[in-house]
């Protein structure tokens, strides 16, 4: 794994929602290796096996000042949200709406409580909260709620198709990654699918940058995990 430089490395915290995720997992690994983190706490309802260094605590997004307390003392934290589900899997649009925005709005909340220095969330391109579309429409809308509870704090990332290994089969993913894998060179940067390490390092690009930029789009996420300077 490729680590990125530290000017301070006992100073942060990466609290990180989200982290069974083909993202969070992803992003859990790389904030393991970056020494500017001096621990790393995952939200999660089972045990992942990524690190024995990684702090697991109960993703109770109802309680999240008891679960997050082993992050109550620290100097600054960062906040990455990876949060998100599908209709089929969710089984509902309550259900579907309860991860996609609830919970996510509740991680911002504990955030904006604990001062956290940035907090990162995955959105999706097309968020848009007047789409017809649902996913897209769930997804704008909580946009829009963090940006009215997270102000400058707040960085969100609209990556478009995810290219990684999931845990659950998803069809319509897995079609679309096939149809699209022989002529990925030739499409715009703005709609090839995305590495899910790239997204990941993104994340952590933006968290660790002086003034990111508010708003992250797909395009400019390619090829940011081969950027990331050797330290070992």
């Amino acid at each position: 794994m490729k680590k990125t430089r530290s000017a301070n490395p006992a100073a942060r915290i990466a609290v990180v929602a989200g982290a069974s995720g083909l993202v969070g997992r992803a992003l859990a690994r790389r904030l393991l290796a970056t020494p500017t983190y001096r621990s790393v706490v995952a939200l999660t309802r089972r045990a992942l096996g990524i690190s024995p260094q990684l702090v697991e605590v109960p993703a109770s997004f109802d309680d999240l000042a008891t679960v997050l307390r082993p992050v109550a003392g620290a100097a600054v934290v960062d906040a990455y949200c990876c949060l998100g589900t599908t209709m089929k899997a969710a089984g509902s649009e309550a259900a579907f709406r309860r991860v996609d925005h609830d919970y996510v709005l509740a991680f911002a909340r504990w955030a904006m409580q604990r001062r956290a220095h940035r907090l990162v969330v995955v959105s999706a391109l097309g968020a848009a909260a007047k789409s017809r579309v649902l996913y897209n429409r769930v997804k704008g809308e909580t946009e829009d709620a963090l940006r009215g509870l997270s102000g400058k704090t707040l960085v969100l990332l609209r990556p478009s198709l995810l290219d990684g290994p999931r845990a659950e089969r998803r069809s319509g993913e897995a079609l679309a990654l096939a149809l699209t894998r022989p002529v990925r060179a030739l499409l715009p940067a703005s709609i090839r699918p995305v590495d899910v390490e790239d997204v990941a390092q993104s994340m952590i690009d933006a968290a660790l940058a002086r003034d990111p930029a508010r708003v992250i789009m797909s395009a400019s996420m390619h090829g940011a995990a081969r950027r990331v300077v050797r330290t070992d």
